[in-house]
């Protein structure tokens, strides 16, 4: 009885073991849930600056792709998925930051997309924490959904809008080389 327990056991641990991914210290899900569709983890990597780990980013599709193009050109279900791992991202940062990545992904193009990126903005103006987890989703019926730490943030709709956002991390000038490198699963 006590061995089948056991092997109950660590056939439990071994499946659980495939359904996380360790990246950077933190443990991510192999899938997510964004509205009623099911993706799988594309690839992920660590923002870093100065040598100094930020926050572990990662992408989630339907299905795996490497090319950036096509996934920012895609009207499908994705989303990237920001843990905080440093103490040093503060909300001021986090915008400034994304406010640099909108410039560098429309090539410095804001203004038909302004409204939608301060109200994206917004989502970060309360205090950040290491720790705390940003899931940016796209789900082409509903529009960009974000959520910090579970909790609904706001939608924000326009696919012009959700490539612009994913080409902070993905586009020809991303946040991090590395980082894009590793959401593309290179």
């Amino acid at each position: 009885m006590k061995t089948h327990i056991n092997l109950l056991l660590a056939l439990f641990i071994a499946f659980t073991g495939y359904s996380q991914t360790q990246v950077g210290g933190v443990t991510l899900p192999n899938t997510m849930k964004i509205g009623e569709h099911q993706t799988v983890l594309n690839g992920a990597g660590v923002r870093e600056k100065l040598w100094i780990d930020l926050y572990v980013g990662a992408l989630y599709l339907t299905e795996k792709k490497s090319s950036a193009k096509e996934i920012l050109d895609s009207n499908e279900p994705m989303a990237v998925r920001l843990q905080i791992v440093s103490k040093l991202v503060s909300s001021s940062k986090m915008i400034e930051a994304v406010e640099d990545g909108f410039k560098k992904s429309t090539n410095n193009n804001v203004a038909p997309l302004r409204k939608q990126i301060d109200q994206f903005i917004g989502f970060f103006e309360e205090d950040i924490v290491k720790g705390d987890i940003f899931d940016i989703t796209y789900q082409p019926e509903r529009g960009v959904v974000a959520y910090k730490n579970g909790e609904q943030r706001g939608v924000i709709q326009g696919e012009a809008f959700k490539r612009a956002l994913f080409g902070i991390w993905l586009d020809k000038k991303p946040a991090d080389d590395d980082l894009k490198e590793g959401m593309l699963g290179k």
